[in-house]
């Protein structure tokens, strides 16, 4: 459990979650586990950049153990209250209750919500600078990405930028930066991150990249609160956040479905061969079987979702109704979309699923495909003819 050097006198000192398999309770499936990373920066000032989730608080104290006595740290600085990022700092206040905790108001006002006891808290905000010697923290709100009492912390001197919830990944491995991974799993995980936790906030996010633009700070490394740092190439996630915050797509269809006597299958089966005959690129996922954080990954860069389901009682099959309300509160933009399904003496799940995807923002294609019971030969020509339908309409973009 040692701390690991990051730049001169700068420290990991986070800890390595190997086995969670899911997160945000059971939304966001973390196949390769994930990390809580914590920084320790050794100046006049002895400071610490967040702390980890409270069962891995001895993980974390064993770590800074490692580089200096716990009691000898001067400051904390809580980016984020989540108790991910904040659930070790109890136990650490009171190894050293002398030190004073540093955040935005809404930190403040929330961190004594979540542990019920009074701290030596100092509330800062955007602009705001904290000596610590040699060095100088500068401090930038960001709020509703994705909480609103967030905010990263820039070591001037040595450029980094302490980006909170920001260009993380979840993502657990002995590996601490970003040369030293795979490209493309970094970037899958990445890319899961981002579509699972901070779609919604795609218009937000935007604005924030254009305003730490106009700072004009050098960032030579983005130190992450989950997964890997970024240094030998932070340009590459701040651009790949502004391709998502502006919601650019690619000419790819995304067609999920759920379904009770296979009618429905047999429909999307038909219809992603209409868009496979059309050459545009498709996925396919059956949400009874489907991990929803793959399916919403693979919806971030897609033109056009497709979504279908039996009916089920008054409604949508459970796995399809549980999926709809996730990717409702995505606000998907520039999106395109359309409904099908089959049911016996009530077609209402295929209306809903219609009116789910127009409230998240998708623009409705029609027809709406509904079949009774099983879809006859002329019923599957037309969701074939949907399926190119849909490819010609994201090739024009």
């Amino acid at each position: 459990m040692k701390a690991i050097p990051i730049a001169e006198n700068i420290w990991w000192v986070g800890a390595i979650d190997w086995n969670a398999r899911h997160f945000h309770g059971q939304t966001f499936t973390t196949k390769r586990g994930t990390t809580y990373n914590a920084y320790l920066i050794l100046d006049e000032k002895i400071t610490l950049i967040d702390t980890v989730y409270g069962p891995f608080a001895e993980e974390m104290l064993q770590r800074i153990r490692t580089v200096i006595p716990p009691e000898k740290i001067d400051a904390i600085i809580v980016n984020h209250i989540e108790p991910d990022h904040s659930g070790a700092l109890p136990a650490l206040v009171k190894l050293c209750p002398k030190a004073r905790i540093y955040g935005s108001a809404r930190a403040g006002q929330g961190l004594e919500r979540y542990y019920q006891q009074k701290l030596d808290f100092h509330t800062v905000k955007t602009g705001d600078r904290l000596s610590l010697g040699k060095r100088t923290l500068h401090f930038i709100e960001i709020p509703m990405i994705h909480w609103p009492d967030s905010m990263m912390s820039y070591l001037v001197e040595d450029e980094v930028l302490f980006s909170n919830d920001a260009f993380g990944q979840h993502y657990a491995t002995s590996e601490r930066f970003d040369d030293e991974v795979l490209q493309e799993t970094l970037m899958e995980e990445a890319g899961k991150y981002y579509a699972g936790i901070l779609w919604p906030f795609s218009h937000l996010i935007a604005q924030r990249l254009t305003e730490i633009e106009k700072m004009a700070i050098p960032i030579k490394m983005i130190a992450t609160s989950h997964g890997l740092s970024w240094r030998k190439d932070p340009g590459k996630i701040l651009q790949a956040y502004k391709r998502w915050a502006a919601n650019e797509t690619k000419p790819k269809i995304v067609v999920v479905y759920e379904t009770m006597w296979g009618s429905t299958a047999k429909m999307a089966q038909k219809i992603v061969e209409g868009i496979s005959d059309a050459g545009v690129k498709f996925e396919l996922y059956d949400m009874a079987q489907a991990d929803r954080t793959e399916v919403i990954h693979d919806m971030l860069d897609a033109k056009a979702f497709i979504v279908g389901s039996s009916n089920h009682d008054s409604g949508i099959l459970p796995n399809m109704t549980s999926f709809m309300e996730f990717l409702k509160g995505l606000h998907p933009k520039n999106r395109i979309g359309c409904a099908f399904g089959s049911y016996g003496w009530s077609g209402i799940a295929i209306q809903s699923l219609q009116n789910t995807l127009a409230a998240a923002g998708v623009e409705i294609v029609q027809p709406l495909l509904s079949v009774v019971y099983a879809p006859d030969e002329g019923q599957l020509a037309a969701c074939y003819e949907l399926g190119k339908k849909m490819a010609a309409l994201v090739k024009k973009g």
